[in-house]
């Protein structure tokens, strides 16, 4: 190793944002580009453990002391290319990813993990400044046609493998752009869009033919897609939200979260904002229902279009600060996180229970009636909240925004058509990632259930694995994914 003694020598350090005064300014990503003395100090400070759990945390399985060291040693071609062997898209994760791998990095035992997730986002940038990025050309077609159902990271994953591996690709799309909920889900502060677009091109330079507006199922019918493939991969999102079916869930002002960030980001993606908005957050005061991700992009979206106040529930009790001691390393720690959306100013409550929608003229959100709650382990071992007698209360509001997580696919349309079984999630469910129906594949949200962009990846590229291994009698067992986050 280049600096054995790195870990030692340098703290952990990420490159310096903009105030948040500054950002909510703007919609652009934040943070400054990457300085190269700094990357040599963090990619120092990997220790290329003899057992590297960063490994097996990476859904990808990338190969992060290996490309560490490159970095380490100024060898940035190499860098990428060791990345760019389990990563068809580091310009994503680098970016949205939580990063397993770095809560299972040995250095998290007792001190802070490298900052992996900021030395593959330099290093993909690094490539396509060098001009190293490019399209796979010289292909050897084998004569056979896949269909690709569904452009989000699960998708495009799998459209890149098979093409490599000589398949001719049709990628589907039912919205006006590539890239699913990575375009229309993520916030540009998070994820400016022309990162998907300079992919995208380069997925159409090297002979995958992608049509958007174009919804499987209804514009294509399942049955012509089954006579004009020889197999197709669903790769389509989680797309049914969870609801809040409580008394006042009709009133104007009660929305799903990422109605409210599609309708954004895509005024975002056409340079202008729409003053006549649906969903106007503008001197209004905002309650997020739900303390994940897609809360946090609530969050710093509606800071951004002025509302008068945030605050965001969690039905969940405050997780601690640290580490709790049965909450074992290499495991995803339960913490507390902290996004940089909060950073930009929220109030934050846990252990709250949302019992009703309020409104004062029958019409339009007033506010919602909450109550505080307790966990406890029952009689059976189960962890159970119970309402706190007295302390019940209502919070002012005139928009609520449901983020509380994705059921599974939608069945109308293609899933009825094919006939493909479900699992008792409902769920597309599948054995080595084929459904019930021959040389129909499936991978992603769809498979899985809601989840990450790296596990997408994975699962995009699995898929294609288990396609190639039958379309070409080479039988290998493709392990499916087994989602730990």
């Amino acid at each position: 190793m280049a600096d054995i003694n790195g870990f030692n020598k340098f703290r952990r350090a990420l490159p310096k944002k903009e105030t948040p005064e500054e950002r909510v300014n703007h919609w652009n990503e934040f943070y400054q580009e990457s300085d190269s003395d700094l990357l040599l100090e963090q990619s120092s400070r990997c220790m290329d453990c003899g057992v590297p759990f960063c490994h097996n945390a990476c859904p990808l399985g990338n190969l992060i002391p290996d490309f560490n060291r490159a970095v380490q040693e100024g060898k940035w071609k190499l860098a990428y290319d060791i990345l760019s062997s389990t990563n068809n898209f580091p310009e994503f994760t680098g970016r949205i990813c939580p990063a397993p791998c770095e809560a299972s990095c040995v250095l998290n035992i007792n001190s802070d993990a490298v900052t992996i997730e900021y030395i593959e986002k330099s290093i993909i940038e690094k490539a396509f400044e060098e001009g190293w990025v490019k399209p796979t050309n010289s292909i050897q077609r084998n004569g056979k046609k896949v269909a690709v159902v569904g452009s989000g990271p699960a998708g495009m994953a799998a459209a890149e493998e098979l093409n490599k591996l000589g398949y001719k690709v049709d990628l589907y799309e039912r919205s006006d752009r590539v890239g699913g909920l990575l375009r229309y889900g993520i916030p540009d502060f998070k994820l400016e869009k022309n990162i998907i677009d300079r992919r995208v091109e380069l997925m159409k330079k090297s002979g995958i033919n992608i049509f958007t507006s174009m919804n499987v199922g209804y514009d294509i019918l399942g049955n012509e897609l089954l006579e004009n493939y020889d197999a197709i991969i669903l790769s389509g999102g989680a797309t049914v939200a969870r609801d809040l079916p409580i008394r006042g869930r009709h009133l104007k002002g009660v929305n799903f979260a990422m109605d409210y960030l599609e309708e954004n980001n895509r005024k975002v993606s056409n340079n202008s904002f729409v003053k006549e908005a649906a969903i106007d957050v503008r001197d209004k005061n905002v309650l997020v229902i739900g303390g994940g991700d897609t809360g946090a992009d609530c969050v710093g979206t509606s800071n951004r279009l002025r509302a008068k106040s945030v605050c965001q529930i969690e039905l969940l009790a405050k997780p601690p600060n640290e580490r709790h001691e049965l909450d074992l390393w290499p495991n995803w720690p339960m913490v507390l996180r902290t996004s940089t959306s909060h950073e930009e100013g929220c109030e934050r409550k846990w252990a709250i229970l949302t019992k009703r929608f309020v409104s004062d003229d029958g019409i339009n959100l007033s506010g919602i009636e909450i109550v505080d709650v307790e966990w406890k382990m029952n009689e059976h071992g189960v962890n159970a909240l119970s309402e706190i007698q007295g302390s019940t209360k209502i919070i002012p509001c005139q928009i609520a925004l449901l983020a509380i997580g994705f059921l599974h696919a939608q069945k109308e349309g293609l899933l009825e058509q094919l006939g493909v079984k479900l699992d008792k999630r409902g769920n597309v469910k599948t054995q080595n990632y084929k459904t019930s129906i021959p040389n129909v594949y499936a991978a992603g949200d769809m498979r899985s259930g809601q989840s990450l962009v790296v596990w997408a990846i994975a699962e995009g590229r699995h898929a294609a694995a288990s396609l190639h291994s039958d379309m070409s009698n080479k039988k290998i067992e493709v392990k499916e994914s087994l989602l730990t986050i």
